[in-house]
């Protein structure tokens, strides 16, 4: 637990809400986050399906505030944002106490219309995971816990690639170790910000991180292999890690 409220320092990315629920959750606009990892209308033979009305929901929100009417554009960076989320849930305890939490989706609840911290909500205190793996491995199960079910309801409901996606997985990896680290070297945490960079680039070494980009760490820097659309978006441009950047 201690891991838990000391990430949540980091920034609001790094934290979870905890403590045991004062009602009940869905009347307070929260679902079990593994809901919207679910395709509605999937045939028996592999068809695509539709986005559960949760990430619809989510995605339209996105669309919305980005002023794009190109369902493909807000489903990348809708996932891109979750992403994003889940890495710094499992890289912040990590790097700073040496323990991964297992906040499996069939019990964590999220309300996409509130912003982070309040976001995701684990009513009691969080289970750290098991020794076997290693701390890298560790990591990586609890993120595609999440990130895999979510690859797939993404790229079907929306026809986004898989490279793409999984570019944009790595692409939120990345931003996560980029705020922890420099977090910790701001404070004097050298031990801390060097294990969120080994735990972080064991994740490029095998599948589907490893033709996601290039990732090096001195200095820290990035440089995927796709692009996450975001130039699609009204005055959006280049992100600074994008393929097409020259």
């Amino acid at each position: 637990m201690a891991g838990v409220a000391w990430a949540a320092e980091v920034g609001p990315f790094f934290a979870l809400r905890t403590g045991p629920a004062s009602g009940d959750p869905g009347e307070q606009g929260y679902a079990r986050i593994g809901e919207a990892y679910r395709l509605t209308g999937e045939s028996a033979v592999g068809g695509e399906g539709a986005a559960a009305p949760l990430l619809r929901g989510r995605v339209e929100a996105v669309a919305a505030s980005l002023g794009t009417d190109e369902p493909r554009v807000a489903a990348s960076l809708a996932f891109q944002g979750l992403a994003a989320r889940v890495w710094s849930l499992a890289l912040g305890p990590a790097a700073l106490s040496g323990a991964v939490f297992d906040l499996r989706p069939d019990q964590l609840w999220w309300n996409p219309a509130r912003t982070a911290p309040d976001d995701l909500w684990w009513p009691g205190p969080p289970r750290v995971m098991g020794e076997p793996g290693g701390l890298a491995g560790q990591l990586a199960d609890a993120a595609y816990a999440h990130l895999t079910p979510l690859h797939r309801a993404v790229g079907r409901a929306y026809r986004v690639s898989d490279r793409l996606l999984w570019g944009n997985a790595a692409s939120a990896l990345v931003g996560s170790l980029r705020v922890l680290h420099d977090w910790c070297r701001a404070r004097g945490l050298d031990e801390a910000g060097e294990r969120a960079v080994a735990v972080a680039r064991a994740q490029f070494g095998y599948p589907p991180l490893c033709d996601a980009g290039e990732l090096t760490t001195a200095p820290l820097a990035f440089r995927r292999r796709t692009c996450c659309l975001y130039y699609r978006v009204p005055g959006g441009g280049l992100c600074g890690d994008c393929v097409l950047r020259r």
